[in-house]
């Protein structure tokens, strides 16, 4: 009885170790540190940071071309007046300022 025992776990020992490592392959393929679920997260941090990089690349250029208007060769008289009043916080008779926090 023994030795059939034997036998018989001989023929299944080699399929139960090929099944463990089919198994544990598989896990770490979807739970591992390169698994699937490892690349989706890498993903979504690439995509927030390249939506964070267009937002400050926007705020950039909007800030290149407000410093371009105050240029000595290029000077908008209107630009400049703005920042005047902002520098001395001043501004004419009868005039309503809003601030603007965004600035």
């Amino acid at each position: 009885m023994i030795l059939e025992l034997r036998r018989r776990l001989r023929h299944v020992a080699g399929p139960l170790v090929g099944a463990f490592a089919v198994s544990y392959f598989a896990y770490h393929t979807v739970e591992g540190d390169r698994g699937v679920l490892a690349y989706i997260r890498l993903q979504n941090e690439i995509l927030d940071a390249e939506m964070q990089l267009a937002k400050v690349s926007s705020e950039r250029q909007e800030m290149e071309h407000r410093v371009l208007l105050l240029r000595p060769d290029h000077l908008d008289p209107d630009m400049l007046e703005e920042r005047a009043r902002i520098m001395l916080n001043m501004g004419h008779d009868g005039e309503v300022v809003v601030f603007d926090k965004r600035r």
